[in-house]
């Protein structure tokens, strides 16, 4: 016999929508009231569970990590609420994890690609130019229809951020990927890196804390939404601290670029630009921290409603993954209160249910 679990709260099947009546036959949800009684009945604000898009669940600071360090870094995430993943780049293969009835969801884009000693050591595969195109293809084939780049860098020589590619070699790299059926999506610190990766047709842009007025009406025009990984940036005064004594100009860049971080994420928002929440766990970031960018995103300038929804509704949309719908799988929390009016609710869901099976919270059975 399916298990059957009631949802007994308002419903929000997005920011400004809400109903009554939902309930999980099987793993899979209906509102049609089913002829057999629940097994449990969950009271509370129910919303699709939380979607982190720019993770790296498999990866470390010095790159691959045992299975055991992923598995704990998936149910990390699962326990703050995330249920969909998107990685952005990692060593280990996640397959495995897919499988897992009892972990998030994860779609892949393989390992990042860089340019030869141009990024962090162990995570990417580093390529020069002329390679970039078949590194791109090989990558899309390997993942789950997205590919990440390393769009910038510190260049050592100029002693600054510089791209990573010509921008010839990344036009033709996002349309092999395209080719391929693949997203493209771009690490981009500076403020000319974005040109070259809109020039080139990239389908997302990570981090983006280059973003000028002049850049806004090109991300809105080509439909290019924004990962701003707020949490992460705020890391940014540490690294120019230990960068000030041998990469003086990188250290005041990188502070520049984090000084206007809330007031670019701001324009963005206003001019229309589309923003997902990623908090880019793995390497430096913790996992389980989805909330955190969610206020910080809040924090920076936009409403309390479009922060949730750029881990939420909009986020799944995006990703072509199912929200609350009939039919749709059954990966949900429940919030004490209103979580559009109290961000702060998400901390504690008081229940949380994937693929139809109560994760954690109490219940109430019947």
């Amino acid at each position: 016999m399916s298990s059957i679990i009631e949802f007994s709260g308002p419903v929000l099947t997005g920011p400004d929508r809400e109903r009554r009546g939902l309930w999980s036959v099987g793993g899979i949800l209906t509102s049609h009231r089913p002829a057999a009684a629940a097994d449990r009945v969950l009271d509370g604000w129910v919303i699709p569970g939380l979607v982190d898009a720019h993770c790296h669940i498999g990866l470390g600071p010095g790159g691959d990590v045992p299975d055991a360090v992923a598995e704990a870094q998936a149910l990390t995430d699962r326990d703050a609420g995330t249920l969909l993943v998107r990685d952005a780049g990692a060593v280990h293969d996640t397959r495995w994890l897919q499988r897992r009835e009892d972990l998030p969801r994860i779609i892949r884009s393989g390992r990042h690609i860089a340019r030869t000693r141009r990024y962090l050591r162990g995570f990417a595969v580093e390529v020069e130019p002329e390679d970039l195109v078949e590194a791109v293809r090989k990558q899309a084939r390997a993942g789950d229809g997205w590919v990440k780049l390393v769009g910038d860098w510190i260049d050592r020589d100029a002693g600054d951020l510089a791209p990573s590619f010509p921008a010839r070699a990344l036009r033709d790299a996002v349309q092999a990927a395209h080719d391929e059926g693949a997203r493209v999506t771009a690490h981009c610190f500076a403020e000319d890196t974005l040109d070259d990766m809109l020039d080139a047709g990239i389908d997302c842009i990570e981090h983006a804390t280059g973003l000028l007025p002049r850049h806004l009406p090109r991300f809105v025009e080509q439909s290019v939404p924004v990962v701003p990984t707020l949490i992460n940036i705020a890391t940014f005064p540490q690294i120019a601290a230990q960068a000030e004594a041998k990469f003086p100009r990188y250290a005041a860049h990188m502070r520049l670029l984090w000084e206007r971080r809330g007031e670019r994420i701001q324009e963005a928002y206003e001019a229309g630009v589309r923003i997902y929440a990623g908090t880019d766990a793995g390497s430096v970031i913790k996992h389980g921290r989805i909330v955190d960018e969610v206020l910080a995103l809040h924090s920076a300038g936009l409403p309390a409603a479009a922060a949730l929804d750029a881990a939420s509704w909009a986020a799944r949309a995006w990703l072509g993954a199912e929200a609350i719908s009939e039919g749709a799988s059954a990966d949900l929390l429940v919030c004490a209160e209103d979580p559009r009016k109290d961000l702060g609710t998400l901390r504690r869901p008081s229940q949380i249910v994937l693929r139809g099976k109560h994760i954690q919270g109490k219940q109430h059975g019947h």
